[in-house]
């Protein structure tokens, strides 16, 4: 008998390696959060409990020094998931199309969504205090599963429907932007801090 595992799903993982760099970007991230009045209203307005960019600035890179560098790493770890995902770019490079800010208070949430018009998407973690939530992924194929039986607790990680990843201070991850994944609530009591992005 022979049993194979078909139609692979990535998440690709990595650590910035830069203190210094994370330590100016939470410098970065928290006084936009505080200058940048568009995204508070934009967020208020949207029911996002903190502040996000996403909606107000699209001129990050060019606005701090920090974000041009990390912009630099990120795009030789976004070459390195493009060739493990076997991607035929003709000879081009995924390029950054979009990238934001996230500042989200104690209990706040992001419910499911995608990244349309994109093909990777992925965030680094700038802040993420003890007990904050970190990101969770669900199966693309839930809604073809119709009448199968629910997995059980102990299944392997590459059967279960959902998989949550609690990455530690500097985690950089991608996926491809087709990925449904949410971030739950968590019960950490201070900000939880991250930087999304997309390639196309």
């Amino acid at each position: 008998m022979t049993i194979r595992s078909l139609f692979a799903t990535r998440l690709y993982e990595a650590p910035l390696g830069d203190d210094a760099l994370i330590a100016d970007l939470d410098r970065a991230c928290r006084s936009l959060s505080q200058e940048d009045h568009a995204g508070r209203a934009w967020s208020k307005e949207h029911g996002y409990r903190g502040y996000t960019s996403y909606a107000s600035l699209d001129d990050l890179p060019y606005r701090d020094p920090a974000f041009g560098d990390l912009v630099r790493q990120l795009n030789k770890h976004v070459a390195a998931f493009a060739r493990d995902c076997a991607f035929d770019l003709r000879g081009k490079k995924l390029k950054l199309d979009s990238l934001w800010v996230n500042v989200m208070k104690p209990k706040g949430a992001h419910s499911g969504h995608i990244h349309p018009h994109s093909a990777v998407s992925g965030t680094i973690y700038i802040a993420l205090p003890d007990r904050a939530a970190g990101l969770k992924l669900e199966d693309p194929r839930l809604p073809m599963m119709m009448a199968a039986p629910t997995r059980t607790d102990d299944a392997p990680e590459d059967l279960q429907s959902f998989v949550y990843v609690t990455p530690e201070q500097g985690t950089i991850l991608l996926w491809e932007s087709w990925l449904r994944h949410e971030v739950p609530a968590g019960d950490g009591k201070e900000d939880r801090i991250s930087i999304s992005f997309n390639y196309r």
